[in-house]
């Protein structure tokens, strides 16, 4: 005998499901159901799959070591320890949907694996790492073609495409940035301090010539590190938070201006403390702690500027209502 709203198999009695009302958020999945979804997900590529991971592990650990060691010597990428975990983390949240695309595998993704590796090839060959580091990622999407399919890596993109922040620019095309950067900082630091007109300042290139001090803007002082951060930060944000695609390109390229600004000011204080306290303000921890408190004005100035554009869509009625829950509620009722 069946009880109500009840469905019997055999002997055995299931809970009727629950429905899930507009705005609010379906009921969340236990860790083993989670674990579940994931060894589904990993299930196709089989013991085949797992040595040729380990194969090309052995091919690219020299570049990952170099790259790692990168990360960790050099300022400008430290960020990159962040980039593959979020990446991780973007997937895990796609997992359902993983779970559910059809496999697919294809041979293309083969010769994806195989001119990727002949970019390791050269890249070693000309000791160009750029070429070599870009071509993991090659091999990783390859991979994902050859064992569950093209519609997978489509899933997937962003999130591998995310990775690109954690490989540093060519050095050819980082020196054709940097100075650039250098002088568009001093010549920030240099109009707001003559309007300011606190006290004599001049320009020569990228140094600041204070009342018996020359301030040199460095390749540190350029802001590519922060431009580096402040873009990963605002990709990742832009693919948590919005779901426009056009008001996620647009918030990328908002960044930039907002890093060289936030820089400029950076380099306008230290020469504002450089010449009222004294050389020593211009390096050590206050240089230091100067950078941390501009990448954090800088990161408040991008949300605002977000806050904003969501406040102008939804008075023009260009938002979308399901990207806010509480809304959407609202407007079902």
């Amino acid at each position: 005998m069946a009880l109500a709203g009840t469905k019997t198999t055999g002997t055995a009695l299931t809970q009727p499901e629950e429905e899930v009302l507009p705005g609010s958020k379906p009921p969340s999945k236990s860790f083993s159901e989670n674990l579940l979804t994931v060894w589904q997900t990993l299930k196709p590529f089989g013991w085949q799959g797992l040595l040729l991971i380990g194969v090309l592990g052995l091919l690219y650990w020299s570049v990952l070591k170099l790259l790692v060691w990168q990360w960790y010597y050099d300022p400008d990428y430290s960020h990159g320890f962040i980039v593959p975990v979020l990446s991780a983390y973007l997937i895990w949240r796609r997992r359902d949907k993983l779970a559910a695309i059809p496999r697919r595998p294809s041979p293309w993704g083969m010769v994806i694996v195989l001119g990727s590796l002949g970019l390791l090839f050269l890249g070693s060959l000309g000791a160009e790492l750029s070429l070599a580091r870009i071509s993991i990622l090659g091999v990783i999407c390859g991979l994902i073609v050859y064992f569950a399919g093209p519609a997978i890596l489509r899933a997937m993109a962003f999130p591998l495409a995310f990775l690109l922040f954690a490989i540093p620019i060519p050095v050819v095309i980082y020196n054709e940035v940097v100075f650039p950067l250098q002088l568009i900082a001093s010549r920030f630091a240099t109009k707001v301090l003559e309007m300011l007109n606190l006290f004599p300042i001049m320009r020569e290139g990228n140094v600041l010539v204070l009342p018996g001090l020359h301030l040199e803007v460095v390749e540190a002082c350029s802001g590519i590190r922060s431009l580096m951060s402040l873009l990963a930060l605002a990709a990742g944000y832009g693919y948590l938070v919005e779901r426009s695609i056009p008001v996620r390109c647009f918030l990328i390229v908002a960044m930039v201006p907002l890093a060289i600004i936030s820089n400029g000011t950076r380099v306008m204080i230290t020469a504002l403390m450089a010449n009222y306290i004294g050389p020593q303000a211009a390096e050590g921890f206050m240089h230091e702690f100067s950078g941390w408190v501009i990448f954090v004005v800088a990161t408040v100035l991008f949300l605002l500027l977000h806050s904003l554009i969501t406040m102008i869509r939804k008075k023009l009625g260009w938002y979308d209502q399901n990207q806010d829950p509480a809304l959407a509620a609202k407007v079902a009722q």
